[in-house]
């Protein structure tokens, strides 16, 4: 493998860990557990994973002889910087117990796993990938298991086949979820296989009181408020753009509020707050045009806009509209799907209030809301470019302010735009300093979970803000943070998603600040990551996390 001169250096960077895990450790059970919500029916869903304990990790005086065991590693969903680092900090941890111990991976996510595709990981190939971003190392998917389809007796006779004690899924709220069904599986069959899980999602949606944060969430926002930085300097620089710019973040806004703390914007809207203030979409076109005009009026025509990836979704009318149409759709996919359908034709079937609704939208918008489906014919709202649609609808505003004598924007500004979209850029990125040390901490409590003969858990690190051989390590029982949801047409049990809680210190610190932000250009350049140099720049955590922990 060519390597780059950053990737060299960072090959003999040794990732920091808690000083617990260093040496013998004994589980000690906490209290039993019950869901965070809907706990009847996730009792009924998982009755052999229910109540079971916190578990959480001591030193022990008792040095312990493991025997060597085979162990299988899946990396599920969307890729998040650190995930070769769990990997590595897995593989240290059974080599550390029992040098025979193997580690199989499987290709491509759970369906290497359904399809028998896998390979063993050897320390050669673990030392290739250390510290290092992607998921290259043995590739993922978003393949989930599924009794009536027969994947779960397919992933048993595999890892029967390869004598594999314990399964490890990385992966997001959906995939522990498929985790801790596969758990079940196992138990009901009275299989000995241990499942256990791992938190990751640059999208920051998978944390609550025992996981304080999913691996790759820090990198992501570091990069792109590198990049949100330089263009904020770049616009400080020419004076004539305002950038429309779309992040990351589908079901949740924490990339958003982060990179705002981080960079100072003029505007980052928070889907949740306008979910919660039942604010319409002209509503919103209203708040940023004014804020254009406020800086325009002193003399400043230049400015960023964050947004959400997900906010289509957060806006209510817009969310019945969405309803409305996939509905529709369905009925009639022949019809539209044939004839590509116009404006016009889809208005005519609408309710009187969803057709206006439509009919405002930009007809780009709007055919992205009736041709981009998924494979369910619903809109993939992830595709809309929502950066350009309210970026076009400011500018109609801003054009119909000019022509009012002046009195609500100056005739003679100027108001151009830029729009973008930071996505891709932020999942693959060489893992900061703290997604280094926390993902190693993940991968090697795995280890232990194993080794402690649990099955059913999500690993946990915890007291992340203070230096590293001060963190915890332990686990949680998936079924603690489930509650049940409407996915399609029906309730299913799933990890409860965090939204930003506009209770919460990260929030209540922006909003002290936005009306600031807006007029002011108070930009903060953050630049790139820091991987070299003293502990206060290269390895501090988010922002949000230290003021959630500074509660």
């Amino acid at each position: 493998m060519t390597k780059s001169a950053l990737q060299i250096a960072r090959a003999s960077y040794q990732p920091k860990m808690p000083a617990i895990l260093k040496g013998a450790v004994i589980a000690v059970d906490g209290a039993k557990t019950q869901s965070v919500a809907d706990q009847d029916e996730i009792r009924k869903r998982f009755p052999l994973m229910y109540v079971m304990p916190i578990v959480t990790f001591k030193k022990s005086e008792e040095k312990k002889t493991f025997p060597a065991i085979n162990a299988g590693v899946i990396l599920s969903g969307g890729q998040a910087p650190g995930g070769h680092n769990v990997i590595a900090g897995l593989f240290d941890g059974l080599k550390d117990a029992n040098r025979d111990s193997r580690l199989y991976g499987f290709i491509l996510g759970p369906g290497g796993l359904i399809a028998h595709q896998y390979k063993e990981l050897t320390k050669d190939i673990i030392d290739e990938y250390r510290n290092t971003g992607g998921f290259d190392i043995i590739g993922s998917d978003r393949t989930k298991f599924k009794k009536e389809k027969s994947h779960f007796e397919m992933a048993h006779e595999i890892l029967k086949k390869l004598n594999i004690k314990a399964l490890v899924i990385i992966g997001g709220d959906d995939s522990n979820t498929n985790a801790c069904e596969l758990a079940e599986y196992f138990k009901s069959i009275e299989s000995d296989i241990q499942v256990i899980g791992c938190p990751k999602t640059i999208d920051g949606d998978l944390k609550n009181e025992q996981i304080e944060i999913s691996f790759g969430f820090d990198t992501a926002c570091k990069v792109y408020a590198e990049v949100i930085g330089n263009i904020q300097r770049d616009c400080n620089s020419a004076k004539k753009y305002w950038h429309f710019i779309k992040l990351m973040g589908r079901s949740a806004s924490h990339i958003a509020l982060e990179c705002a703390l981080q960079t100072h914007p003029n505007v980052c809207l928070i889907s949740e707050e306008i979910a919660a203030k039942n604010q319409t979409l002209d509503d919103i076109v209203e708040y940023i045009a004014r804020v254009i005009a406020a800086r325009a009026f002193a003399g400043d025509n230049f400015g960023t806009v964050l947004i959400p990836e997900g906010l289509i979704e957060f806006i209510p009318e817009m969310k019945h509209l969405i309803a409305e149409l996939n509905v529709l759709l369905c009925k009639n996919e022949s019809e539209y799907g044939m004839r590509k359908s116009e404006q016009r034709d889809i208005i005519s079937k609408l309710t009187e209030e969803n057709g206006k609704l439509y009919a405002s939208l930009p007809e780009n918008i709007a055919r992205q809301l009736t041709l981009d489906r998924d494979k369910n014919g619903n809109v993939q709202v992830s595709l809309i470019e929502t950066e350009k649609l309210l970026a076009e609808m400011v500018s109609n505003r801003i054009e119909e302010w000019k022509k009012c004598d002046g009195e609500k924007y100056p005739s003679t500004s100027t108001f151009a735009i830029q729009t973008h979209f930071f996505g891709y850029e932020g999942r693959c990125a060489a893992p900061s300093n703290y997604d280094a040390d926390y993902c190693y901490s993940l991968g090697y409590t795995a280890s232990c979970m194993i080794n402690a003969e649990k099955t059913g858990y999500m690993v946990s690190v915890g007291n992340t803000t203070a230096p590293a051989d001060q963190w915890t390590a332990g686990g949680v029982p998936f079924t603690m943070m489930m509650n049940m949801e409407m996915r399609g047409n029906k309730y299913i049990p799933v990890i409860q998603k965090a939204l930003v809680r506009l209770d919460g210190a990260p929030f209540k610190e922006f909003t002290s600040k936005r009306d600031e932000w807006a007029i002011k250009t108070d930009y903060i350049y953050p630049g790139p990551i820091q991987y070299f140099g003293p502990a206060e720049v290269c390895d501090q955590p988010t922002i949000t996390l230290k003021l959630e922990k500074s509660k």
